[in-house]
């Protein structure tokens, strides 16, 4: 099987892609792949705290490779620290990187391109899924998550820190992705068939900033 590195963003599609290709057995993913934003020991964009994300990694059983950027971030400082540490395990083996996208046609092509400049491919399990059944699906095979971050300007700020459910599903407004992929919100997996043991977490601080609601969630000790 060919070595893949699998770009974990701490959420349920991620968790999904790999769970997709662990069942279809066509690639070794040998490592987790997370971008934190340094200043703040979260997940990018998510908002997760680093700790939850090294305790998904220890449930899942797989090495967490960290990229750690700066805030803000400018693109070519991404992409210039994304390339480096792609350089190094392409060194070890790796040919490919597995994304959870599954339909915006600029970010795929954007990521192929760049990936096509380290003689690397990307895979994408879950490419165009139909979202509803795909996410009734995660709920139904036991994936749960909650929401960490909600863009106001699509989603009702009272929808940061709600579980990833059906009663979910049922509540969004017309025109939300029952799987966020056009940004309405981003979340945490706590539980998962992929993971050895679920992650106890306990309810923190909902904030505002830089146009975003985010919902904390801590470690329950």
């Amino acid at each position: 099987m060919k070595k893949t590195l699998l770009s974990w963003s701490s959420g349920k599609d991620s968790a999904y892609a790999l769970h997709t290709v662990l069942r279809e057995r066509r690639f070794e993913v040998v490592g987790l792949l997370t971008t934190v934003t340094d200043p703040f020991q979260r997940v990018s964009m998510h908002g997760v705290r680093e700790e939850l994300l090294d305790r998904q990694a220890e449930a899942v059983g797989l090495p967490l490779i960290k990229i750690r950027i700066p805030s803000p971030c400018p693109n070519i400082l991404y992409e210039e620290t994304m390339s480096e540490v792609l350089k190094v395990w392409k060194g070890k083996g790796v040919s490919h990187v597995i994304f959870g996208d599954l339909f915006l046609e600029d970010l795929r092509k954007y990521r192929e391109e760049k990936l096509s400049l380290l003689g690397m491919e990307g895979v994408f399990p879950i490419w165009q899924k139909n979202t509803r059944p795909l996410a009734e699906t995660m709920i139904r095979e036991g994936f749960r998550a909650v929401l960490t971050c909600v863009d106001p300007r699509k989603l009702p700020k009272d929808f940061a820190g709600r579980r990833f459910d059906e009663s979910l599903l049922r509540d969004f407004p017309p025109g939300i992705d029952p799987c966020g992929e056009n940004g309405e919100f981003h979340s945490f997996l706590y539980d998962g068939p992929i993971f050895s043991r679920p992650i106890g977490i306990r309810p923190g601080e909902i904030v505002e900033r830089d146009g975003f609601v985010f919902a904390d969630f801590l470690p329950e000790s």
